[in-house]
């Protein structure tokens, strides 16, 4: 089993000090991965999983920030839970991608990309919400089209975007797994398609989580994708031996401090 953790702007700060020691502090408790979340734009009355979300949420760019963490950090493994794909333009998130991985010498590595669930966040960017599902898939497949390329380009023709002969460089120091994220039978099946893993939301019945899997493995037609879940902070080893029974392979935490990320690190014994 592998461990990340998750850093969240909204509630644990912008502080830039803090923000590095925590990473720091992750990197040397021997977590594989830092995650962080995005919103592009909230507005008042926004809801997500029932609850309203506060409008002033500090959410910092994920990209940004992970290129800031990159460059305090040597090991430890880069990743987003979730980037809203569709409301990124492929061709300028290839490149961006590939800037960070290039920079943080190959951990761009645990890319976890969903839809979105504002409808105001993407008439923002002037993308329709019901297009949305479609438009990451296409998405999907520009990214790696761009990344396979070569110097006498790729080309694209597509139902949103389309371009000729193009060449984007630097590119990956290898290729960059897509992680697919969400919690419904049509992520599930996204990921079979389309992803290197799948990585679940938090508010699923065990036995949705399982048909959810079985969906995936059944759609991709083998079973070397990765299984990545949100965990509790209390984890035992036994829940941990749960986990993997049930297929597994990352688990994701939130420890508040310092001491909280020390006290899981050596309750699992992350550092062996």
């Amino acid at each position: 089993m592998k461990f990340a953790v998750s850093y969240s702007t909204p509630f644990q700060g912008m502080d830039p000090d803090k923000l590095v020691s925590y990473a720091q502090h992750a990197e040397a408790c021997g977590y594989e991965g830092f995650y962080v979340p995005e919103h592009v734009a909230l507005y008042p009355g926004a809801t997500f999983g029932g609850f309203e979300l506060p409008p002033t949420l500090p959410y910092a760019d994920p990209l940004d920030l992970l290129a800031f963490v990159a460059a305090a950090t040597e090991r430890i493994l880069l990743g987003t839970a979730v980037l809203l794909l569709p409301y990124h333009h492929p061709v300028v998130l290839a490149k961006r991608l590939a800037t960070i991985d290039g920079l943080s010498k190959g951990r761009m590595r645990l890319l976890t990309v969903g839809l979105g669930n504002l409808p105001g966040e993407a008439e923002a960017i002037g993308v329709d919400f019901a297009t949305r599902g479609r438009r990451t898939d296409e998405a999907i497949d520009v990214l790696r089209l761009l990344w396979s390329g070569g110097a006498d380009g790729v080309s694209h023709s597509g139902e949103f975007f389309a371009f000729k002969d193009l060449c984007s460089f630097p590119q990956p120091l290898a290729p960059l797994p897509i992680h697919i994220g969400g919690s419904s039978r049509a992520a599930a099946r996204r990921a079979g398609l389309r992803g290197d893993g799948y990585f679940p939301g938090g508010a699923l019945t065990p036995a949705e989580r399982a048909t959810q899997w079985d969906l995936v493995r059944k759609t991709a037609g083998r079973d070397d994708l990765e299984y990545t879940r949100w965990a509790s902070t209390d984890l035992t080893p036994q829940a941990v031996a749960a986990y993997e029974a049930e297929g597994v392979t990352r688990l994701v935490v939130n420890p508040p401090t310092l001491d909280d990320l020390s006290a899981f690190a050596d309750r699992l014994n992350l550092l062996g």
